[in-house]
């Protein structure tokens, strides 16, 4: 049985990770901000009242899993907004950067005590942080914030390396939750190929950054 940690964990892509990992017997830590019954359903650890831009509030709850070795750990949680040149947004910009860039950094630092020699690091990022793949411009705070932290999850690779933890970077696709509108795929369908990916990644193709379909994506 592994331990999984997962952020971002009360609805949408993060509750199904939840459910799958929990279906596979694994242990799993479901963190966010506020449980939804949807996740205390089924019956896993939660451990809410945790806000991934607050150090206190991150460190505080790191210092709780004492003793805690976990096998992976996924930084999935995240928002959107849809700035466009002319409707900027700079304070919710802002916002998407705490949240989406420096979450997933604030939370893999607090847990390195938690993690050993083969453990995971996930980071849940977007193709719409791709560089190479911009063709339609707009949504300025989500695509610079997932871009940030593709580059956040590469130097966290190349640190982490000597310590025997790996990290990937995942584009879940388009995704049918509350975030995008229930537009896309359904998020059993995007959760699957999440862990799937999650399984085969090791060292040797740590701070890669892949489809959950199985593509590897460019920067």
């Amino acid at each position: 049985m592994s331990t999984v940690l997962i952020t971002g964990a009360n609805r949408g892509i993060g509750l199904e990770l939840c459910r799958q990992y929990k279906q596979r017997n694994d242990r799993v830590i479901a963190v966010c901000r506020q449980s939804s019954s949807e996740l205390n359903a089924l019956d896993v650890e939660v451990r809410d009242g945790v806000d991934v831009t607050e150090e206190g509030s991150v460190n505080t709850f790191a210092s709780a899993l004492q003793g805690v070795k976990l096998d992976t750990l996924i930084n999935n949680a995240g928002i959107l907004s849809s700035e466009t040149l002319a409707s900027l947004d700079f304070d919710y910009i802002r916002r998407q950067f705490e949240v989406n860039t420096l979450g997933p950094l604030r939370v893999t630092v607090a847990l390195l005590k938690c993690l050993k020699p083969g453990s995971k690091v996930a980071i849940v990022s977007s193709r719409m942080g791709s560089i190479a793949d911009n063709t339609s411009g707009g949504y300025y705070g989500y695509r610079m914030s997932k871009a940030a932290v593709n580059m956040a999850g590469v130097s966290l690779a190349q640190d982490l390396h000597e310590r025997g933890i790996a990290v990937v970077l995942l584009h879940p696709g388009m995704v049918a939750t509350e975030m995008t509108g229930r537009t896309g795929i359904p998020p059993e369908e995007a959760a699957s190929g999440l862990i799937a990916r999650i399984d085969e990644v090791d060292l040797q193709h740590s701070g890669y950054f892949w489809h959950a379909s199985g593509e590897r994506l460019s920067w």
